[in-house]
């Protein structure tokens, strides 16, 4: 079983007490993301304005965005990585059929030089 960490973060003026498998560095990060985004969006012009309920959907609705452009990001960088794995394949099959042509090739060359 995975020790658990704890690590107290600052969350928008808040202390909370994180704890999970992962290290207190990236707890920390975790919270450092959030407050970043807090931040970005209370600088937007009357987003203060509103209230604490529309705030929170707003944090929360960027935080899903995030999230799902880099799951689509995460996605495209996956295909890519398969389309570049079949043409490395295809470019050593390819490789592989030269040499044996050069050899053979070099063999006739041999056999027809040493007769």
């Amino acid at each position: 079983m995975d020790e658990k960490n704890y690590a107290e973060v600052l969350i928008d003026g808040n202390v909370y007490t994180l704890g999970g498998s992962e290290e207190q560095a990236y707890l920390q990060k975790v919270a450092a993301y959030i407050n970043d985004k807090i931040a970005v969006l209370k600088a937007q012009p009357g987003f203060t304005r509103q209230n604490k309920d529309y705030q929170e959907v707003m944090i929360y609705l960027n935080l899903a965005d995030d999230y799902f452009k880099t799951l689509q990001e995460a996605k495209m960088l996956r295909a890519q990585k398969d389309e570049l794995e079949k043409e490395i394949y295809s470019l050593k099959h390819e490789l592989v059929g030269a040499q044996m042509k050069l050899e053979a090739k070099k063999k006739e060359d041999h056999t027809a030089n040493g007769k």
